[in-house]
């Protein structure tokens, strides 16, 4: 049976707004594990399924789409945020 996993979009760290905070992806779990191709030694697998990532607005939608197609998936909280807020000049004490 296919998993798919359904995580919240996390912030990246170099980013401050709030413009795609809340989007939910879902992506395939690896169903075979990585081999070393004996040509060349890159890791590869059969597995195409790993390279599809769709985006959601919420996670009901993830949800309801995991259960329409019949896959099996798990929920990944993003972490929670913390701001660190400090002055500039707290840079040079």
């Amino acid at each position: 049976m296919t998993v798919a996993r359904i995580s919240e979009l996390e912030r990246k760290t170099t980013q401050s707004g709030k413009a795609n905070a809340g989007r939910w992806l879902l992506e395939f779990e690896r169903a075979e594990a990585l081999r070393p191709d004996p040509l060349t030694g890159w890791a590869g697998s059969g597995d195409t399924a790993t390279q599809i990532r769709m985006t959601f607005a919420t996670s009901d939608e993830a949800i309801a789409y995991a259960t329409r197609n019949g896959l099996a998936y798990h929920l990944v909280p993003a972490k929670p945020v913390r701001l660190k807020l400090q002055a500039y000049s707290d840079n040079f004490r």
